[in-house]
């Protein structure tokens, strides 16, 4: 394989936003084994009382992240997230307002591999969220097996990230003031097996849980969909019907968590590495679909307000499709 290597001249601004992305990739793909392996060691060593207070800290807070976590906005404004929606770039898609005074539940579309996207529009100020949509407070959720993790589940916190159970997003809608944004990747980690550059698969054709959790707080649903999401990364094929595949949804069933065999490019060279591609993102938010609150909606109910929702998002998907290069004959798949 012949190895590309990234010119001498580099820009240092392009630099720096190739050192925060990497950050990144390290923290979700890496930094929580090594919070518990930290916690561990610091047991067997002088500073055995640091993982002691912690633990007792943990024992106290342990509610918190299904109680609405623990937001930083100072965090989520900093400037080196802008040097991350510059790197792909990112961008953020208005097509309707989205009142304030209702709460929502919105779809993510699709996964990815690591829900780049999502990420920068949610958990960070780069893309202004808060700006496009005044008023409204966002929270994405993420597995909760990683608020396990010590340390990190302080970490991911203070991004704005909620355990993905029905308990912590039922908390976040039931604000009675309204202005609150649960974002929830709903094809979740199953999905980021069928992210391959040029497909637009979606998991959702039997995804109604978070239509029900809609339905029994009001909350309208705000479908959304991420063009160029599936670029970012290679991924070694991984058809139905392959070991492979076979291996991945095993593990995907026993651990939670999918692994996706990917790579791209890395920090000196363009041919390897696990540094997403500098790829644009850009997310377009759909229109509003009106919920009217019932506690325990019926399975009619939930199959009229899933093909509305399924409706929306391909509507959504068609409309915009030809600004962001999809071809005229390539369509939404849904699994």
């Amino acid at each position: 394989m012949k190895i590309c290597f990234a010119p001498a001249d580099v820009p240092l601004v392009r630099r720096i936003q190739t050192a925060v992305v990497l950050q990144w990739v390290f923290s979700f793909l890496a930094l929580a084994p090594c919070c518990i392996v930290l916690f561990l060691f610091l047991l067997f060593t002088r500073f055995w009382l640091i993982s002691v207070l912690y633990a007792t800290w943990w024992y106290i807070d342990w509610d918190t992240p299904s109680r609405g976590g623990r937001k930083v906005p100072f965090l989520c404004r900093m400037r080196v997230w802008e040097y991350m929606r510059d790197y792909f770039p990112i961008k953020l898609v208005k097509t309707a307002d989205l009142d304030p005074r209702k709460n929502y539940v919105l779809g993510f579309h699709p996964h990815g591999i690591l829900v780049a996207g999502a990420f920068t529009h949610f958990c960070t100020e780069a893309t202004g969220f808060r700006q496009l949509f005044p008023g409204l407070k966002s929270n994405l959720l993420m597995l909760p097996l990683w608020f396990r993790a010590p340390f990190f589940r302080d970490y991911i916190m203070s991004a704005g990230l909620v355990p993905s159970d029905k308990e912590s997003a039922s908390y976040l809608l039931r604000w009675k003031e309204g202005g609150s944004a649960v974002v929830i990747a709903v094809g979740g980690a199953p999905e980021a097996l069928d992210a391959h550059p040029g497909e637009h698969i979606v998991h959702l054709a039997n995804k109604k849980g978070f239509i029900k959790l809609a339905i029994e707080h009001g909350a309208d649903l705000v479908p959304i969909y991420s063009f160029g999401e599936n670029e970012l990364f290679d991924q070694v094929q991984n058809p139905r019907g392959t070991w492979l595949r076979y291996i991945q949804e095993r593990l995907q069933r026993i651990m939670g968590v999918s692994l996706p065999l990917f790579h791209a490019r890395g920090v000196f060279q363009y041919s390897f590495g696990l540094i997403p591609y500098r790829k644009p993102i850009n997310t377009v938010v759909g229109r509003p679909i009106p919920v009217e609150k019932n506690e325990k909606p019926t399975a009619e109910e939930l199959d009229v307000f899933h093909q509305r929702y399924m409706d929306e998002l391909t509507r959504l998907f068609e409309e915009h499709k030809g600004n962001y290069g999809v071809p005229e004959d390539t369509h939404l798949l849904f699994q």
